[in-house]
């Protein structure tokens, strides 16, 4: 068994030289197969790496990841935080509130933490800042609430979930549903009790509240965007369309939008978001394949059930297994991008969660909530240093420091639904 060792040090010795991820799991995969089959390994690579890729869910990705970016040029992000603010103003601490409530909905416009955190906090930020939030609040409840885009649907790590393990996208983007409300009521919760506590952090606005005309106005610069998203969600849940056919729908809704709604795309800006979308999804795909043949690889050699027999045969209970996963999930997610996390553990662990008795649909969730903490840990968490692109006032240290109590208070709400599965299957199982 010498050969999975040779493997795995050829893997961390190209991530650590700072190899692509998809040439990393690529080629330590190829070099896995041919010490196993031989020549035959140049067969069956392209092979894996074809057939992942021939997916008509995985259409929905570069669609959903278009619909996003066609949004994200946009307006919406601002006008969702502006919204919010007004609404919220009588609540201390309802700027940083009105950012979690804001980057919740933006999620649901997008797909996308990174396009959250960009369009949300470049307002935001400076907003709180000149009203005298603290730097660690301002900069923390944007950076974790960014990560809600992962979990509530339309969700690109749902879709790329659903290619490899064959479960439903669409049981997925409704299971998400619960867990991404709930998380983001526990951060406007613990937002609200820090502020209370040190009510420095947060001063309270003393002007009048806006006046109900100028509240409902602000709502007028959001609807278009949250009714294309009900549209697309809606044939979702309702049977009427596929992800891959809503998402569709929604690339084009989101192009009328932003061209004749909103007016901001310009043919150099279309070019723009185009070859963004592109290089995005080329990647995405690229990491997908290239993750199969090195999947393909471990249960060539029997990794996945060496590892569900080595945990099965303990005497430690089911939920301590469970943690010992959840925690290992973290870690691996603080040095590994969430798509090559999930393409990469999902074959390995999944047929230890069934053996456990856990539903996949479940296993689905929990790991995606895994991902959003992952999003803002360094040092591969990338809400971090897109806050930081976008708010150069802020130093990446600051910004580090501030995600840190925001970190707990996922971990807290992902043990919740670790410990009582049942909740993240309720509503699918509703529908």
């Amino acid at each position: 068994m010498i050969e999975p060792v040779i493997v795995v040090i050829v893997l961390v010795g190209l991530i650590g030289i700072g190899a692509p991820i998809f040439l990393a799991l690529g080629a330590s995969g190829l070099l896995g197969l041919w010490m196993a089959r031989g020549p035959l390994a140049f067969f069956f690579a392209p092979t894996s790496f074809f057939g992942q890729l021939n997916s008509f869910e995985l259409i929905a990705l570069p669609l959903f990841i278009l619909m996003g970016n066609l949004l994200g040029a946009t307006p919406v992000g601002q006008n969702l935080f502006r919204a919010a603010a007004l609404w919220l103003q009588w609540l201390r601490g309802g700027l940083a509130i009105s950012t979690v409530g804001a980057s919740a909905v933006f999620g649901a416009v997008s797909g996308v933490s990174v396009a959250g955190v960009a369009a949300v906090g470049s307002i935001a930020v400076p907003q709180m800042l000149e009203r005298g939030y603290s730097r660690g609040l301002a900069a923390g409840s944007v950076a974790s609430s960014g990560a809600l885009a992962m979990l509530i649907p339309p969700s690109v790590p749902f879709i790329i979930y659903g290619a490899v393990s064959g479960v439903s996208v669409g049981a997925l983007f409704i299971g998400g549903i619960l867990p991404g409300l709930l998380l983001a009521l526990a951060l406007a919760v613990y937002i609200y009790i820090r502020v209370s506590l040190n009510p420095a952090e947060a001063p309270r606005e003393t002007g009048p509240m806006p006046p109900l005309g100028e509240r409902m106005r602000a709502l007028g610069g959001i609807w278009h965007a949250l009714l294309l998203v009900f549209i697309v969600l809606g044939a979702i849940y309702s049977g009427v369309a596929t992800p891959s056919e809503a998402a569709a729908f929604g690339a084009a809704g989101a192009f009328v939008l932003a061209a004749a709604v909103f007016r901001v795309l310009t043919w150099r800006k279309t070019m723009e978001v185009l070859a963004s979308s592109v290089k995005i999804s080329g990647a995405i795909l690229l990491i997908i394949g290239c993750a199969k043949i090195f999947g393909d690889y471990l249960n060539l050699v029997r990794v996945p059930e060496i590892v569900t027999e080595t945990l099965t045969q303990t005497a430690l209970p089911d939920w301590a297994i469970l943690l010992i996963l959840m925690l290992a999930l973290v870690l691996l997610g603080m040095l590994v991008d969430a798509v090559s996390l999930i393409v990469v553990t999902t074959p390995i662990l999944l047929p230890l969660i069934t053996t456990m008795g856990y539903d996949p649909l479940w296993f689905g969730i929990i790991l995606v909530m895994n991902l959003e903490i992952a999003v803002v840990t360094p040092p591969v968490g990338l809400n971090l240093y897109a806050l930081r692109g976008v708010c150069p006032m802020l130093s990446v240290e600051e910004i580090i420091r501030s995600v840190v109590p925001f970190i707990f208070v996922q971990f807290f709400v992902l043990m919740i639904f670790v410990l009582f599965p049942g909740l993240s299957l309720w509503l699918p199982g509703l529908l």
